[in-house]
């Protein structure tokens, strides 16, 4: 949602689906962005996405993570280091979100959240949206302290990714 919601305030349209099927905690879940600069039509599932986000690197063993990505797509992955995956014309770019979730307090009930590192890291790889419309949707959605704390895993994920 923060990802599309930094979007339109890029002036584009955009949509957020998320894929609820049968999950439990710790199984593999996907969910869906579609950006563009005209009116987006298809409500449906990307099928040849331009970004892959893995917000556990231990999937990159247990699921195909690069299916249908386009030739020219980028793969983000939340990992110290670079990942080693094979097949396909894409590049790799990787950024320790679980690390800026624990230095910045961003943790809940012992999990980190590192949604909001991967969300910076995802926009400044995709090059579309900038860094302010980003501050702006997250200080729209929270307030105090939990706006600050999700803001600065926001800033550090896109200031610290590696491509």
């Amino acid at each position: 949602m923060l990802l599309a919601e930094a979007a339109v305030e890029e002036g584009m349209y955009a949509l957020a689906i998320p894929f609820f099927g049968a999950e439990r905690r710790g199984a593999p879940v996907v969910a869906y962005n579609k950006l563009s600069d005209s009116v987006i039509w298809s409500r449906g599932p990307v099928r040849k996405p331009h970004a892959v986000a893995v917000l556990d690197s231990s999937l990159l063993s247990i699921v195909n993570v690069t299916e249908g990505l386009r030739e020219g797509g980028v793969l983000v992955v939340n990992t110290r280091r670079r990942p080693s995956v094979t097949g396909g014309q894409f590049s790799i770019a990787y950024v320790d979100a679980t690390g800026i979730a624990v230095e910045e307090g961003l943790v809940l009930a012992g999990y980190p959240l590192v949604n909001m590192a991967m969300v910076g890291a995802v926009a400044r790889v995709i090059g579309l949206i900038r860094l302010e419309s980003l501050r702006k949707a997250v200080f729209r959605r929270w307030s105090g302290s939990l706006a600050e704390k999700n803001w600065k895993c926001v800033k550090r994920g896109y200031e610290e990714v590696v491509s």
